[in-house]
């Protein structure tokens, strides 16, 4: 199942799969077009973080 919080901007993204690497929880599965996270993710922010071109962005948890 995908999440709702993650995005990427797929003009962005060079598909290195460096978000994909980092991922303690693999939630990150790179498609040929698309990165798509799936619910396993915690929201620690790695590929946020680690991300060279900063393509990807989490939306803020609401309260």
């Amino acid at each position: 199942m995908k999440n709702e919080w993650m995005h990427v901007e797929v003009e962005r993204c060079m598909h290195c799969g460096a978000c994909a690497g980092t991922c303690p929880e693999n939630a990150i599965y790179l498609h040929e077009v698309l990165v798509e996270f799936n619910d396993s993710c915690t929201r620690c922010g790695r590929c946020v973080r680690l991300c060279p071109v900063g393509a990807i962005t989490m939306e803020a948890k609401k309260k």
